[in-house]
């Protein structure tokens, strides 16, 4: 590959992956504007994200499919140019259009984030850590900065929500021309159009006998039979929910425990930036290793060692528990998204793997912050709730270390981590 096909690779997957969050992240600090121009009710309100969520959940079972019939590149320029006019329509005058744009902006989130995995296995298959860490990592940072710059973005420009919200659209639109030459050009590394190696080859190049042709026609089907999806995607499905009842509680959290709302918006921040630091690590020594059960145990570890300090000391040093919350979750979801990737042997098992897991993941995540503020509302306290999420993140460990073991990959191949 030439030098400069490398470079619109590199630049159009950071880009991409930068894509995955924004659009979601952004629209809290927005929400009280958009409520008192649109005229929505606080529950209404609220459902602008609950409708892009569920879409996380409802919307990525497309990708596969879309993936099996004009490969995963042009898949996720798809997800990339659907996202662009999700936040268009998003930003248009009207309650329809908001919630329209943004199931459709869902939608798009849901396919690129099933896709991402498939497009690693694909165009890194011998850099799976390192490649997994930069998108994460990206994520992650996509994420901040949706939810960091939309008010200066007002404060500078002038404009007001609409017209904000819909710079979402640039990027996703930069990242979508970056990434048209890989969406264009014909396979010539070996894979067919749905991003799986010949009969016969590994995710690697090597021969080897590999699962049977079905398998490779017929992902989901080897999938929901295989006991290491269910798993996978239960391990997907508890960090994502551990990780929602915080993102959506703790700012509450800190200030019933009397803390001003302004620094319980700083350390909500400083959670959230501790986590790249796991997200860029972790998965490049985790997936150097055959098993990444030591690397679950101590991520999870430190989850519950978060929710403790909150529980137990929100106001002394709430600085560490939020550096310490925001590594476990951060190394969480790398670890998931990694487990995603070496489980399955090829881009297009890959994609179906991750299409199951974030699929039933995120449905199951989205309820997690309901649950959490009915058991406030029965118990009057934080004190319930949080043992409640400790013992989710205890669940999480356990089905973290079933996923994590090196064993048969989840539809019938082995598993494709490598010992460096």
């Amino acid at each position: 590959m030439s030098s400069a096909r490398s470079a619109l690779l590199y630049a159009g997957f950071v880009l991409a992956a930068l894509n995955l969050r924004p659009a979601l992240a952004g629209l809290s600090p927005l929400l009280d504007e958009i409520m008192t121009d649109v005229g929505l009710t606080p529950p209404q309100g609220g459902a602008i994200t609950t409708v892009m969520v569920l879409c996380l959940g409802l919307f990525g079972w497309l990708t596969p499919f879309l993936a099996r019939r004009t490969g995963l590149d042009r898949t996720l320029l798809a997800g990339l140019l659907l996202l662009a006019v999700g936040v268009l329509v998003r930003a248009a005058d009207g309650a329809p259009a908001l919630y329209l744009g943004a199931a459709l902006a869902g939608t798009a989130i849901a396919v690129m984030n099933v896709a991402m995995p498939g497009v690693v296995k694909q165009h890194f298959p011998d850099r799976v850590g390192p490649w997994t860490s930069v998108y994460v990592s990206a994520l992650v940072v996509g994420a901040g900065a949706g939810a960091a710059l939309m008010v200066p973005l007002e404060r500078l420009t002038g404009y007001g929500w609409r017209e904000v919200s819909a710079l979402a659209a640039v990027p996703a639109l930069a990242a979508a021309l970056l990434w048209l030459p890989q969406a264009l050009r014909r396979p010539q590394d070996g894979t067919d159009s749905r991003g799986a190696p010949p009969w016969g080859a590994d995710s690697r190049g090597a021969d080897s006998r590999g699962p049977a042709p079905a398998v490779r026609a017929r992902p989901f089907a080897a999938l929901l039979r295989s006991g290491t999806t269910w798993w996978v995607t239960a391990f997907m499905g508890l960090q994502s929910l551990t990780f929602y009842i915080m993102l959506a509680w703790l700012p509450t959290i800190f200030q019933d425990a009397g803390l001003p709302a302004d620094q319980a918006g700083y350390l909500l921040s400083l959670t959230n930036l501790a986590q790249v630091g796991a997200t860029f690590t972790v998965p490049v020594h985790a997936g150097r290793r055959l098993s990444q059960v030591p690397h679950v145990v101590a991520s999870s570890l430190l989850t519950i060692a978060g929710y403790v300090g909150v529980l137990a000391a929100p106001t002394t040093v709430p600085w560490l528990w939020m550096i310490v919350l925001g590594l476990g979750q951060g190394a969480s979801l790398a670890l998931a998204l990694l487990i995603i990737t070496q489980r399955a042997p090829d881009p297009a098992s890959v994609t179906a793997l991750s299409a199951v897991a974030q699929s039933f993941g995120y449905v199951l995540a989205a309820l997690g912050p309901l649950l959490i503020g009915l058991l406030r509302q029965e118990s009057g306290g934080w004190t319930v709730p949080l043992l409640a999420g400790v013992a989710a993140c205890v669940v999480q460990a356990v089905t973290g270390v079933r996923a994590a073991r090196p064993h048969l990959t989840a539809s019938g191949g082995r598993s494709t981590a490598a010992r460096t």
